[in-house]
């Protein structure tokens, strides 16, 4: 019998925001898949690292995490073929996902390649856009508000179409955009009602106006909060 594929959010960095259930399967599974950078550590394991009982077996998927490589088909390709090999021996494959699987995770390239073939569960998890919100006291949507969640990797005039037509929006993965998307936000009218936050939950978290943000070192895991009004309560 086959095993069970598991894609675990585990939250966007504080490891208290791990849900009950990733938390009791990321223990009972034998082997545990993550994502890291081509060189360097795991951000996804040091999440989760406390919670690790020892003795699991570990697979590293190293991947590229430039937009111009990624996602890199041959590494999901690779990672398939191994969590495959453990799956299909009837070992459960935990593999762990920053935020939420299915909001921008790379869990969903797995979840095509392997879903058809074995019993696949995906576990939601605490996406940085909420964590967000949270840490800056400033609620997302209310009533009949509209929230959009914008990547800051599409030009000007598509992020200018769909800021005009909502109330709110999560302005995502900012790093080298955060100069282009701070003037765009200015020429909107909307830099006031802005709040920047990066590595949410994290040890390094920073929450700014927008206007004390230095553009130039933004990080890849950085997003801007915006609403129309100000505050979504008002």
């Amino acid at each position: 019998m086959s095993g069970t594929l598991y894609g675990l959010g585990i939250g966007p960095g504080d490891p208290d925001l791990i849900t009950l259930k990733a938390l009791r399967l990321l223990r009972a599974c034998p082997v545990v898949a993550y994502p890291a950078p081509e060189s360097g550590d795991s951000l996804a394991r040091a999440i989760v690292a406390t919670h690790l009982p020892g003795g699991q077996t570990e697979i590293v998927i190293r991947m590229p995490l430039s937009a111009a490589r990624f996602p890199a088909q041959e590494v999901y390709d690779r990672a398939t073929r191994d969590l495959g090999a453990h799956l299909e021996a009837s070992r459960d494959v935990a593999v762990l996902c920053l935020g939420d699987p299915f909001l921008y995770g790379s869990f969903m390239y797995l979840f095509a390649r392997l879903a058809g073939r074995h019993k696949t569960v995906v576990v939601p998890g605490v996406s940085s856009v909420l964590a967000a919100a949270a840490a800056l006291g400033m609620p997302l949507a209310a009533r009949n508000d509209t929230l959009a969640v914008i990547p800051a990797s599409l030009p000007d005039d598509a992020i200018e179409a769909r800021l005009a037509v909502v109330e709110a929006a999560a302005i995502i993965k900012i790093g080298r955009h955060c100069a282009r998307i701070r003037d765009l936000l200015t020429r909107a009218g909307l830099a006031q009602d802005a709040r920047y936050a990066e590595h949410v939950g994290m040890a390094d978290e920073r929450l700014l106006p927008l206007d004390r943000v230095d553009a130039r070192a933004a990080p890849y895991f950085s997003l801007i909060l915006v609403h129309r009004r100000g505050a979504a309560q008002r």
